[in-house]
């Protein structure tokens, strides 16, 4: 059974041929706040550069990453911040 940082990470690579790749699992500074479900995989940061993603807006570059994540994937993240270059 694999990890969200790992399905995370997969997806991404599926999707994109990313120059840099950086998945953060940041779910211990969460730890007893809203969303935190105990799993230890709730929150994450995403960093990827990609020259898919030059000449996009912020949010298409945003909506690429949630689209590449998938619907079933994002549904078991809580939170997820994303830091896109292209």
């Amino acid at each position: 059974m694999t990890n969200r940082s790992e399905e995370i990470r997969s997806a991404l690579t599926a999707a994109f041929a990313p120059r840099e790749l950086e998945v953060i699992n940041e779910s211990d500074k969460h730890l007893g706040h809203a969303g935190h479900d105990g799993t230890g995989e709730s929150h994450f940061r995403v960093r990827i550069a990609d020259d898919a993603f030059a000449g996009m807006s912020r949010i298409a570059r945003h909506r690429a990453v949630h689209d590449a994540l998938g619907k079933e994937l994002v549904a078991k993240i809580h939170a997820l911040a994303i830091e896109v270059s292209g």
